[in-house]
C-alpha cells in the first residue's frame, strides 16, 4: 500500500497538470465532478435537503420543483420561484450546487377530472397529434408518474404562445440563483402505449413549421416510417433539429439572465434507433447543452443492473464511450437503476457493479432506487461509493486523452437512414476492441478532422455529406489506415492502397455471435478481419475478453481503466469472478505503476524491465480496477 505522502504527491501532481489537461473549448467545472442525489422542493424543506446532501457526500443536489410541467405552477411559479431561490443559497452556502428538475414538453394539470380550467380544455391547439388528429393527452393508466385523476398533455414546441410562457418561465428560474437547469425528456410523443409509430407530431404548428422549412405537407407528401423515402428522411431531420434548436433555446434564454447556469437534458434513449424516433438525439443535443443525464437503460427486461447480462454490460460500455465522445469534454451523468426487489441478488453488490461500470467509461454516478430519481436502494453504500470517488474523482474525471488509438466512425446521418444495421454494426466493432484491449476512440463528424489515429474503422457506414467526404479525402491522402467494412461507402480516392476492404458487416456478425452465444464468442473469430490493420504496441493488455478495457493518458499518465463483468448472471449472481495474471506491458520506460481497485485503496506496483518492454502484472481483480504509469 502507498503510505499517505506518496498519495498526496501523486495527488498535488495531479491537481498541477489540471488546468493544462482542460479543453480550451470546455473547461471543468463542477459538473464534470457530480455525484448526484435527487429530493423533492417543498417551501421549506432547503435547508434540510442541503444537510443531508452534505452528510452523505452528495455533490450536485437535484431538487425537483417543477414550474412548467404543472399548468397551476405554469400559469403562476411564484412560490416554487422562492423555494428555488432558497435552496440555491443554502447549496452555495455549503459549498455545493444545486439543479433544478422542469418537464420539457409534458405537462400535468392535477384533479383535472374536477376542474374547469386544464391545459387540454384551456389550450387544445397546443396539443402534439397523431396524422389522424388524435391528441397526446393521457391518464393515469398510460404512466406510473400521472395520478388518478390527473390530466398528462405534450405540447407541441411550435406553439406560439405556450413557448413564449415556458421561455419566460425558464428565466425566472435562471434569476433564482439556480446552479442548473434539469430539463426532463424533450420530445416527441411516441412512447406511451398506442404512439409509438406515429412519428408525431402533426399539429397545426409543427405541420405548418415544416412546410415553412422544406415545402413539405407532413400529412400528404411523406411515407411514414419508409426511410427509403427522401421526404420521410426530411421530416426525421426536421423532428431533431426541433428539439435540438428548442434546447439551445432554452440555454440561451437562461444564460442572459444567469451566465453561469447549466442546462442538462435528461435523455432516455442512447444513440440507438429509439433516439430518431423520439426526436431527442444526443449526438446533436450534447453541442448545444452544457451536460446530458443519460437515463440509459440498454438490455433486456426491467434494465436494472441486478437483471444486466455480460453482452448488457458491453453495450452499456459502448453507449458511455459513445456518450463521452459526443460530449468532447461536456460531462455525461447516468441516471440509472440497479435493483427493485430482485429476491436473489444483494442490492448492494448491484450498485456496486453499475457505479463501478460508470466510473470506468468517465461517466458521473447517479444512485437511484427502481425507477425513480431520489433516493437509493441502500444508502450507507452509497454514501461509501460517494466518498470513494470523492476521493479519487480527478483519476476518473480529468480529461481523457488519446494516446494511439483505433477510431471507430459514428456516422449520424447513417444511423438516421439504417438505425438497425448500422447500430449492430458499430456496437459489435467497439465490442470486439475492447474485448481485444485495444485503445479505441470514437470518431464523429465533429471530431474527424482532428482525429489523430493511423486506423479508423467505418462500421457499415452508408451515409457521407460533401463534408465529411472532405475529410476522409484529406485522412486517406495523410496515408492513414481505413477500414471498410459493409456497405462498400463511396470515397474518393476508391483506390488507394490504405483502403481496407471488408466486404462483410464484420460488427454486425460479431454481435449477433455475442448476442447468441456470448461466452463462446472470442474476438478470434474474427482473426482475419483484425489483420486488416496493425494496433499500436505502445499498450498491450493480456486480460480475459470477459473484461472490458480502455486506454487514454490523463494528466501526462497512460491510465487503463478495466471493468470485470467475469462470472455475471441475471438475477443469479452480482459479485463478479475475480480475474488473476492480468498484465499490462509498455513500449516505453516507465519505472512507477499505480493500481487503484473499485472502493479500494491506491497502491504501487512493481514493474518488471523485460528485455526493451516493461511489464506489470495486476494482483487479482475484482469489479474494476485503474492502473497508470509514471516515470518519477
Amino acid at each position: 500500500m502507498m503510505n499517505s505522502k506518496v498519495l498526496a504527491a501523486c495527488g498535488f501532481v495531479f491537481s498541477l497538470t489540471l488546468l493544462a489537461a482542460q479543453s480550451a473549448d470546455h473547461p471543468q467545472d463542477w459538473t464534470n465532478y457530480v455525484r448526484i442525489g435527487a429530493y423533492s422542493l417543498g417551501p421549506d424543506n432547503a435547508s434540510a435537503i442541503v444537510g443531508d446532501a452534505t452528510r452523505t457526500q452528495v455533490f450536485g443536489i437535484e431538487v425537483d420543483n417543477d414550474i412548467p410541467g404543472r399548468y397551476e405552477s405554469f400559469l403562476d411559479p411564484t412560490a416554487k420561484l422562492k423555494a428555488i431561490a432558497a435552496v440555491a443559497s443554502q447549496a452555495h452556502a455549503a459549498h455545493n450546487y444545486a439543479f433544478v428538475y422542469i418537464a420539457g414538453t409534458e405537462c400535468i394539470t392535477a384533479n383535472a377530472d374536477k376542474s374547469l380550467h386544464t391545459l387540454a380544455k384551456d389550450h387544445p391547439d397546443w396539443l402534439q397529434r397523431k396524422i389522424t388528429g388524435e391528441p397526446a393527452i393521457f391518464s393515469a393508466d398510460a404512466a406510473f408518474w400521472i395520478t388518478k385523476g390527473d390530466e398528462d398533455v405534450w405540447v407541441s414546441p411550435y406553439a406560439p404562445e405556450w413557448r413564449k410562457t415556458y421561455l419566460q418561465r425558464v428565466a425566472q428560474i435562471a434569476a433564482t440563483g439556480i446552479d442548473g437547469i434539469y430539463v426532463d425528456i424533450p420530445y416527441w410523443m411516441t412512447h406511451f402505449t398506442g404512439w409509438e409509430d406515429t412519428w408525431a407530431s402533426f399539429d397545426q404548428y409543427t405541420v405548418a413549421a415544416f412546410q415553412q422549412r422544406t415545402g413539405l405537407d407532413a400529412k400528404k407528401d411523406l411515407k411514414l416510417g419508409d426511410f427509403s423515402d427522401p421526404n420521410f428522411q426530411k421530416w426525421v431531420d426536421f423532428r431533431i433539429q426541433t428539439f435540438t434548436d428548442f434546447m439551445a433555446e432554452i440555454a440561451s434564454t437562461a444564460r442572459v439572465v444567469n451566465p453561469k447556469i447549466k442546462i442538462i437534458p435528461e435523455i432516455y434513449p442512447g444513440f440507438e434507433p429509439e433516439s430518431v424516433r423520439v426526436g431527442a438525439d444526443v449526438y446533436s443535443l450534447y453541442h448545444v447543452v452544457d451536460a446530458i443525464a443519460h437515463e440509459y437503460e440498454f438490455g433486456e427486461g426491467d434494465h436494472m443492473a441486478s437483471s444486466r447480462s455480460q453482452i448488457d454490460w458491453f453495450n452499456y460500455q459502448v453507449g458511455m464511450h459513445t456518450f463521452r465522445a459526443f460530449a468532447e469534454g461536456k460531462p455525461t451523468w447516468i441516471l440509472n437503476y440497479s435493483w427493485d426487489g430482485d429476491k436473489n441478488i444483494d442490492p448492494r453488490e448491484a450498485m456496486k457493479n453499475l457505479a463501478m461500470s460508470e466510473v470506468m467509461a468517465g461517466a458521473n454516478f447517479w444512485d437511484a432506487p427502481g425507477h425513480s430519481m431520489a433516493g437509493s436502494n441502500d444508502a450507507p453504500t452509497r454514501e461509501a461509493i460517494f466518498a470513494w470517488i470523492a476521493a479519487h474523482e480527478k483519476t476518473f474525471y480529468m480529461p481523457r486523452q488519446p494516446i494511439d488509438p483505433i477510431g471507430v466512425y459514428f456516422s449520424p446521418s447513417t444511423r438516421n437512414r439504417y438505425p438497425n444495421d448500422f447500430v449492430r454494426a458499430y456496437r459489435g466493432i467497439l465490442i470486439l476492441l475492447m474485448q481485444k484491449h485495444l485503445e479505441f476512440q470514437v470518431v464523429t463528424p465533429r471530431t474527424l478532422d482532428s482525429f489523430q489515429g493511423k486506423t479508423l474503422i467505418l462500421p457499415d457506414v452508408r451515409v457521407l455529406d460533401a463534408a465529411e467526404q472532405k475529410l476522409f479525402d484529406s485522412y486517406i491522402s495523410s496515408g492513414r489506415k481505413l477500414v471498410v467494412t459493409g456497405s462498400q461507402t463511396l470515397l474518393a480516392h476508391a483506390n488507394a492502397n490504405n483502403i481496407a476492404r471488408v466486404p462483410e458487416s464484420v460488427g454486425d456478425t460479431y454481435y449477433k455471435q455475442l448476442d447468441s452465444h456470448f461466452a463462446d464468442t472470442s474476438p478470434k473469430n474474427v482473426q482475419l478481419f483484425l489483420d486488416t490493420f496493425t494496433p499500436s504496441g505502445e499498450i498491450v493488455i493480456a486480460a480475459p475478453s470477459t473484461v472490458a478495457t480502455s486506454i487514454a493518458r490523463v494528466a501526462g499518465a497512460e491510465t487503463v481503466f478495466l471493468a470485470n463483468f467475469s462470472g455475471l448472471v441475471p438475477h443469479v449472481e452480482a459479485k463478479p469472478s475475480s480475474q488473476s495474471n492480468i498484465n499490462i506491458t509498455l513500449q516505453h520506460p516507465a519505472t512507477r505503476a499505480f493500481l487503484l481497485p473499485f472502493m479500494k485503496d491506491v497502491e504501487e506496483l512493481p514493474v518488471e524491465h523485460i528485455g526493451e518492454k516493461f511489464v506489470v502484472t495486476l494482483p487479482p481483480i475484482e469489479r474494476g480496477a485503474v492502473v497508470w504509469f509514471a516515470n518519477h
